[in-house]
């Protein structure tokens, strides 16, 4: 494997790694995340049109949904030309001006799925909690301005670590275990020291991976508390009802990244399979599971996915 010493030369690149042990069989292999990747861009697109043509769900719960689907979308568009090339192709080589661009796109889309998550929690507590003043309180403008800082907030949070990690020179083999660029497979081809990375990205880890979770939770416990004061068991069955697309969609994300998360923490010298694996369920698994999640519970999202092909089909 040839050593590169210098990040500012014009032929620096990265070599991806495909599915470890089994690159005889990737044509096959394809097949399934094919498979995958189309249900999620099918069923993210869908669910946005359905939401931008259907006036009734012009409301703050299904707009916080169009940001959670075109997060989704984001993130499937962000792995799906480097994943298929490689098992298409078997293009291993991606540039580093490209796998920096990969490694800002998908955590940037990955720290936006879980703010999208903390921000309908927060719709979910002031609909049951608040149910009066729920129209009053989420406008049109609060949620543009919600949508904004989920923003701004996770662009500000990977454009940092990009930089710090751009300026340190990559010197060792630059083999990466996965078919993407993710910050902690590019940090350690680093040979330089790292420790202002380190404490960034710990930071990081609490100030989003740790602090949403804990917010989401904190909002449950308040609904929970609100709707265990409700005199009726329908009124309660209801609540939670409009609860659960959300608490499935929650669950979708934050137990493959904790899967993960354990995997690297105490599974270092498990096979690389295993941690090939654990990554592709961490980033597939949300935007193949939330539109079916959503269409399947959710009532007026299923009833204008079927306005939709009706209209179609008359047309």
């Amino acid at each position: 494997m040839p050593e590169v010493t210098n990040t500012t030369q014009g032929s620096f690149y990265f070599i991806l790694t495909g599915i470890p042990g089994f690159e005889a069989s990737h044509i096959w292999i394809s097949i399934p995340f094919c498979c995958l990747y189309t249900i999620s861009i099918m069923g993210n697109t869908t669910i946005l049109t359905v939401i931008s043509k259907e006036p009734s769900l012009h409301q703050p719960m299904y707009l916080f949904l169009s940001m959670l689907a075109l997060t989704d979308l984001g993130l499937t568009l962000t792995t799906l030309p480097t994943v298929m090339q490689l098992l298409w192709f078997n293009v291993h080589e991606i540039s580093f001006e490209a796998c920096f661009a990969q490694f800002f796109f998908l955590h940037g889309f990955s720290f936006m799925e879980s703010s999208v998550l903390l921000a309908m929690s927060f719709d979910r507590y002031v609909a049951i909690c608040c149910p009066l003043h729920y129209a009053s309180i989420l406008t049109g403008e609060v949620i543009g301005k919600i949508g904004l800082a989920i923003t701004c907030r996770c662009v500000l949070a990977v454009l940092p670590s990009l930089f710090l990690l751009k300026r340190l020179p990559f010197c060792r083999s630059h083999l990466l275990s996965h078919s993407y660029c993710l910050h902690q497979d590019m940090i350690r081809l680093v040979c330089a020291d790292i420790r202002v990375n380190s404490w960034y990205g710990f930071a990081l880890v609490l100030l989003i991976i740790v602090m949403d979770p804990l917010l989401i939770v904190l909002s449950y416990t308040l609904i929970l508390k609100s709707i265990l004061g409700t005199a009726s068991w329908t009124e309660r069955f209801r609540a939670l009802n409009n609860c659960l697309s959300h608490v499935l969609a929650v669950l979708v994300l934050y137990v493959p990244m904790v899967g993960v998360s354990m995997t690297h923490r105490f599974a270092k010298h498990a096979s690389p399979l295993v941690h090939v694996i654990m990554a592709n369920i961490y980033l597939l698994a949300p935007p193949v599971m939330n539109p079916i999640i959503y269409s399947v519970k959710t009532k007026q999202i299923r009833q204008g996915i079927f306005n939709l092909l009706f209209q179609r089909k008359v047309y």
